[in-house]
């Protein structure tokens, strides 16, 4: 039994009786949060041991005269009684372990959840000092209250009764205020989490130890989402457990049930399992729950999570439920020691809580049924909020990276890489996005942009801009009439729809590249001897503000150098401004080829994870996007170039300009493939050019040849009848060489084909 503060002034309430009922009344009572005394009733405890302290406390006040002791000086609310010391059990009963959980318990009730924050003490004069331990009535009362196991002992006369009654009366309100503060902070607790795993953990850490000794939570597997109908069979999954007691200590009654001794063996004297010396999950043999369950239709499990409101154990839907839920193998503690809470969200039931109590502590009482569904309510209607949140997370990135290219290609001369990171988790999409986007000539059209705002509207928005980018590049466009457009398309988006972006093209074989920039922070150059600059470009304003001329600029590219585009998310955060952010991306970009050797510049790879690694914990506030470009560029040794007028001898000057520059590269060995589809697509050109055609041949990994004329009708390949004197040429193009193409020009069109070099594998 336990002595315990209350909140009105006199002597304090002298607990009587320590019998054991099945409802729990008259059993161990609150647990106080300051200095207590604490006693549970032991095995041999003779009858009359229980009246001792009242019997004193009665002797006291008779003393102290009809004044009712007011001469005495009134006790504190943390002090013991005199003579006794605070947590010793009373005289003639023996001395017993403390109940679990209602020792050493947290100052607060938010400390209902193990490790969770805790609230700010109240005044003396509130109650949210206590600890909500589920238990029955009084503990005891003033002599003439409840005395013995579950029976009303009458010591004194009709006033002391009163006096009794009007203690009982205080300390039910008690009672009844902490179990409302419990919930108000097991609630919180369970409303902190923002996922499932949190939420679920939430409910664990705020129900042990404070309301139950363990709790297994089932859910749905899988777990249906806002308006979606399961379709199947109804499965629970064992989500998570916790208990009081650690599984670790318990090697003895392990070692009892692993020899096969009866479970009566591991029962307290009241042939009750004690439940906290049990694992709830564990290898086979352990007596675990049940990793899966499913509901059988019309079933007792289906009829109890059909009627939402939780039950006892002992109740004879549970009794025929919980083995079903937990299996048959798993023990069940007698009595009112379980309650089977279902967890309904908004439109349907989607698991279940099973709260326990071991023999040693109180049984749940009816009261404690609201609790548990004021808990399960809360928990599964937060359950339902990270379902949906997860689902619109997933939905959200899934857009943003479908909108972001898979892999980056491979063009001739440029070496590329590339990252993203979104801002944080709960902040997973933006509007960054960066493209890679091959054009005629061997040329790479660079992309990178920034849209404003993290919603699902701005990666809608940046995946328009990126197709439209797409799409101008491919027709060829100078850097700034592609912003030019752009920024008319942002217009036509909306009034509010603004984004930077920088739009660079490069050309390995004149070794340059031209720049374009809206608003956009400016790359960063790093060439080959370790020396980091910052490319002058023009800043221009953002795509969207309307009736602004972008202007280009070209700059030298030499080969081995590596050219850095970024988003602001990279160099400016709430620590830093933009400029700052810059100029220490220049330096970290210097330092990395210094370490690497000023005679080869650093992995790209591994030069975009540096970058990467200057970000403080302090500087993701935005998504980044990051595009890596290391120009090994095409030598002037390696193109042949010819202009050949629109007439009927083109195709023969044709071949042999292409033998020609075979034999100066050593690769005769394609002489006869490269002269018949060179005359094949000549021919085409010569047919429809009005103004001189183009030949020009690279030999890089592959050997490359294109045409161009001034005709913007791209060829298209037909199967030619068996009677027609023309249409086979594309045909044989697609049959011999390694891939092919035509690409639309403003001026016109470019047909394009490779071959693979000798001694290398063919690939199509």
């Amino acid at each position: 039994m336990t002595e315990y503060p209350t909140s009105q002034e006199g002597p304090q309430p002298v607990a009587s009786g320590g019998g054991t009922d099945e409802a729990g009344h008259g059993k161990a009572p609150i647990a106080a949060t300051e200095a207590v005394r604490t006693h549970a009733p032991g095995k041999g405890a003779e009858p009359g041991g229980a009246t001792a302290a009242a019997s004193d406390a009665r002797a006291a006040r008779s003393a102290a005269g009809p004044g009712g002791g007011a001469g005495l000086p009134r006790p504190r609310r943390n002090a013991a009684a005199p003579g006794e010391v605070p947590g010793a059990p009373e005289p003639g009963r023996d001395a017993a372990r403390p109940r679990p959980g209602t020792s050493a318990l947290d100052a607060s009730i938010g400390a209902a959840g193990h490790g969770g924050p805790t609230e700010a003490p109240r005044p003396r004069g509130g109650s949210d000092d206590m600890t909500y331990d589920g238990s029955g009535p009084a503990a005891g009362t003033i002599a003439g209250g409840d005395g013995g196991d579950g029976g009303a002992g009458h010591h004194g006369s009709g006033g002391g009764s009163a006096v009794g009654g009007s203690t009982g009366e205080a300390g039910a309100a008690r009672r009844e205020g902490d179990r409302l503060r419990f919930v108000g902070a097991a609630t919180r607790r369970i409303a902190r989490g923002i996922d499932l795993d949190e939420i679920v953990l939430g409910l664990c850490r705020a129900t042990v130890p404070t309301f139950s000794d363990a709790i297994l939570v089932y859910l749905r597997d899988p777990l249906p989402v806002g308006d979606e109908r399961p379709v199947g069979p109804v499965v629970l999954r064992l989500r998570r457990t916790d208990r009081l007691r650690p599984i670790d200590d318990l090697t003895d009654i392990s070692n009892t049930i692993g020899a096969g001794m009866d479970l009566a063996g591991a029962a307290g004297a009241t042939g009750e399992l004690d439940f906290s010396q049990l694992p709830l999950v564990g290898p086979q043999g352990d007596l675990p729950a049940s990793e899966l369950c499913e509901i059988r239709p019309g079933g007792a499990l289906a009829e109890v999570l059909r009627g939402v409101r939780p039950v006892f154990g002992s109740s004879a839907a549970a009794r025929a439920a919980l083995p079903e839920l937990l299996g048959v193998d798993h023990p069940l503690p007698r009595g009112n020691r379980a309650v089977l809470a279902p967890l309904r969200g908004r439109r349907r039931v989607i698991g279940a809580a099973v709260f326990l109590r071991s023999p040693e502590r109180p049984a749940f009482e009816q009261n404690d049924l609201l609790v548990a569904a004021q808990l399960a309510t809360h928990t599964a209607l937060g359950i339902d909020k990270a379902v949906l949140y997860g689902r619109e997370a997933y939905i959200a990135d899934e857009l943003q990276r479908t909108m972001l290219p898979d892999s980056l290609p491979q063009p001739t001369g440029v070496r590329l890489a590339s990252r993203y990171l979104p801002a944080a988790e709960t902040a997973r999409v933006g509007g960054d996005w960066y493209d890679a986007i091959p054009l005629p000539g061997s040329r790479v059209a660079l992309v990178v942009g920034d849209v404003m705002g993290h919603s699902m509207t701005s990666a809608a928005i940046m995946g328009q801009l990126r197709t439209t980018a797409q799409t101008l590049a491919q027709l060829d466009l100078p850097p700034a009439e592609v912003l030019h457009h752009l920024d008319e398309q942002a217009q036509r988006l909306g009034s509010d729809r603004m984004a930077t972006c920088l739009y660079a093209v490069y050309d390995p074989v004149a070794h340059r590249i031209t720049i374009a920039n809206a608003g956009h922070p400016p790359p960063v150059l790093l060439h080959l001897g370790g020396r980091a600059e910052v490319l002058r470009v023009p800043p221009g304003a953002p795509i969207g503000v309307g009736g602004v001329d972008f202007e280009a600029v070209e700059l030298d590219a030499p080969a081995g150098g590596t050219l850095l585009l970024y988003t602001d998310g990279l160099v400016e955060s709430r620590l830093r401004d933009v400029w700052t952010g810059i100029e220490q991306l220049r330096e970290r970009l210097a330092t990395t080829a210094q370490l690497t050797g000023l005679d080869h510049p650093p992995p790209l790879e591994a030069l975009c994870d540096d970058v990467l690694d200057m970000l403080g914990p302090g500087d993701r506030d935005d998504d980044i996007a990051l595009l890596a470009a290391r120009f090994d560029g095409i030598a002037p040794s390696d193109v042949a170039y010819w202009f050949l007028d629109p007439e009927e001898t083109a195709p023969g000057r044709a071949r042999r300009f292409a033998r020609r520059a075979l034999a100066r590269w050593g690769l005769e060995e394609l002489s006869d493939s490269l002269e018949l589809l060179v005359s094949e697509v000549v021919t085409n050109a010569v047919r429809y050019a009005e103004r001189p055609v183009t030949l020009r041949l690279l030999r890089t990994d592959v050997l490359r040849c294109e045409v161009g004329d001034d005709s913007p009708q791209l060829p298209r390949q037909r199967r030619a009848r068996d009677t027609d004197e023309g249409g086979r040429g594309l045909f044989l193009v697609n049959r011999v060489a390694r891939r092919w193409g035509a690409t639309r020009l403003s001026s016109g069109k470019v047909v394009w084909f490779e071959l693979s070099l000798p001694g290398t594998p063919e690939q199509r």
